[in-house]
């Protein structure tokens, strides 16, 4: 059997630059540069600071990875890259950058799904996913539960996903009303620690007997935060902010919990993996680990520096894709800013399973 390749991975979607190397579904070495601070004083991404930072920070960061692992560019047998979805510019640069790899190499592209890539780094940690699992994906973006099978061949199914704002749209724009810096979802986690979590009466969105039930809908909970704390003011009194804080984002979680362990016994699935950024929410985190505890669910949940934007996520979409013999994407393969999600490989196309 040949020995499988060691892959390198590039992520640059949004504001994170970042590197990870992974053999046989084994982290070698990641590096990552955020930009985030450079964006922080506008209250959320600009994309065209975002490419730039990126352009700056693509070649340090790979001889970083490289060097966190002990290997050199020689090493590398492949090269992966998050195609979409994303910013343009951004994904333009790192495009750009893995096509430049792969040619001077000589070693196969692989063009791949940003969210394919973290339900991915659930895997480096604890092993291979179990086929089938359900993946609750929480990020800045983007709220989805997914029935997943082999991640390399299979399409996804999308048991339901965002109607309106993501949970982390829904914290972004709640903290500015209540003037915490961004990114909104690490400050309303670290406010809400002092927070009475039952302080404010906030909705639990389309959680009704006869709501869609994998849905999710956040927009709506967001306008009652706001109006809460609008009320407050026009009365003349200063919302509390960690109650204020703590309340969302027991809402946000106790809706994301419920959904997801729900999938999972109507499905009869006993895996429940949940990524993403905003999964490494603590409030999210401990009340998925209890719920499921309840419900007799193993959860699988990526480490906290796997759970934002990371090379290494991408890495081991090209791992798996490579060990499964998937067809090289050409090196003229252009970026999908609005990528669906429907395989982990957006071209070409994975060879289907058979259906012996």
């Amino acid at each position: 059997m040949p020995k499988s390749p060691v892959v390198l991975g590039i992520e640059s979607s949004c504001d994170e630059t970042g590197a990870g190397l992974v053999r046989d579904g084994v982290l070698l070495g990641q590096a990552v540069a955020s930009s985030m601070d450079e964006h922080a004083r506008y209250g959320g991404v600009v994309p065209e600071i975002a490419a730039r930072a990126h352009v700056h920070a693509m070649a340090p960061v790979v001889r970083e990875a490289l060097d966190r692992a002990g290997l050199t560019l020689r090493d590398v047998g492949a090269v992966a890259v998050t195609t979409g979805p994303g910013l343009s510019g951004a994904l333009q640069v790192g495009v750009a950058a893995a096509k430049g790899y792969a040619f001077s190499l000589g070693v196969p592209l692989y063009g791949v799904h940003h969210l394919a890539g973290h339900v991915a780094a659930a895997g480096l940690a604890g092993g291979p996913l179990p086929n089938p699992c359900v993946v609750l994906i929480v990020s800045g973006g983007h709220t989805s539960l997914l029935l997943v099978r082999d991640l390399a061949r299979d399409p996804i199914v999308h048991l339901g996903d965002t109607l309106d704002d993501a949970a982390g749209e829904c914290f972004d724009k709640t903290a500015r009303i209540l003037g915490l810096p961004y990114p909104g979802g690490p400050a309303i986690d670290r406010a809400a620690r002092d927070g009475d979590p039952g302080a404010v009466r906030l909705p639990r969105p389309l959680t009704g007997p006869g709501d869609a039930p994998y849905a999710f809908s956040f927009s709506g909970l967001k306008t009652a935060a706001a109006r809460w704390v609008e009320g407050h003011r026009a009365a003349g009194v200063e919302p509390r902010v960690p109650d204020a804080a703590a309340s969302l984002q027991e809402a946000i979680a106790d809706t994301l919990t419920r959904k997801a362990v729900r999938a999972c016994t109507d499905h009869g699935i006993r895996t429940l993996v949940v990524v993403g950024g905003v999964a490494a929410n603590s409030r999210i985190r401990a009340l998925t680990e209890q719920r499921c505890a309840a419900a007799g669910i193993t959860l699988r949940v990526p480490p906290l520096p796997l759970c934002t934007d990371n090379g290494a996520m991408v890495a081991a979409i090209g791992d798996l894709l490579a060990r499964a013999g998937a067809e090289p994407a050409p090196l003229d393969v252009s970026i999908d800013p609005s990528a669906p999600l429907e395989y982990a490989a957006l071209t070409p196309r994975p060879r289907a399973r058979s259906a012996a």
